[in-house]
This record gives structure tokens, C-alpha cells and sequence, in this order.
């Protein structure tokens, strides 16, 4: 029989596993590497998304065989959770969750101050340069 730590320690890691398939995408959620951790029955980690920052918690509900994600803000209120999360969704539901906006390129450029392509292209009349 396995103990659980082992247990949780196999599962963190295949959770992680499923996240690094997507490099671009997690690193988009700035996450911090020595916040990564192994809970009982999944992973936490902190992150400096788009549009949220504090903790990510996924943890695998093992009646459904499916994978439960929680937002926990810098206070330590659990702020959103999703149910029901198969493995080949994973990285897509927490993106949306922590970064993806719907305008997202627009929602980004308007944060940091970003010309878009268009922005570029024009002079300050508004008309396209030659």
C-alpha cells in the first residue's frame, strides 16, 4: 500500500507535469517557482497573473477522478473554484482563471502601456504613415 505522502508527492508531481506541457502559458502566470508545493491530494503555487494574484490550488477529487482548482487571494479567501476539470483542460481553465481576458492582447497593452500594431502605424491625426 502506498502512504499518502508518497501518494500526494506522485500526484504534485503529475499535476506540475500537466502545467510544464504548456511552458509559455505558465510562465504567463507569473508563478514562483519556490512557492511550488505538494498538498494533500494535489499542488499549490503562487501566482502574478492578469487578473489574479495569490495562491492556485489544484487538488484531484478522487470520486470524479477530476481535478478541483481554487484562487485563494493574499488574505487567504478562497475567491473562485472550479469543479470538474478534466487533465487536457487543466492549463486552459486556470489561464482563464489567473491571465486570459477576452481582449487579452488589448486588455495587456492598455495595463503596461503598450502600442498596438495600429497605434503604431499611425501619426497623431489619426491617418496611417507612408
Amino acid at each position: 500500500m502506498i502512504d499518502n505522502e508518497d501518494y500526494n508527492l506522485r500526484l504534485a508531481k503529475y499535476i506540475w507535469t500537466i502545467l510544464t506541457s504548456q511552458p509559455i502559458i505558465l510562465m504567463s502566470w507569473g508563478v514562483d517557482p519556490k512557492t511550488v508545493k505538494t498538498i494533500e491530494l494535489g499542488l499549490e503555487f503562487h501566482v502574478q497573473g492578469f487578473k489574479h494574484t495569490g495562491l492556485v490550488k489544484v487538488t484531484l477529487n478522487e470520486a470524479e477522478d477530476l481535478f478541483v482548482v481554487e484562487l485563494i487571494d493574499e488574505n487567504g479567501k478562497t475567491v473562485d473554484t472550479t469543479h470538474s476539470v478534466f487533465c487536457d483542460n487543466l492549463v486552459a481553465v486556470i489561464d482563464s482563471l489567473v491571465e486570459r481576458t477576452d481582449n487579452y492582447e488589448k486588455s495587456i497593452c492598455e495595463a503596461y502601456g503598450i502600442a498596438t500594431k495600429p497605434e503604431l502605424c499611425e501619426s497623431d491625426t489619426g491617418q496611417p504613415t507612408q
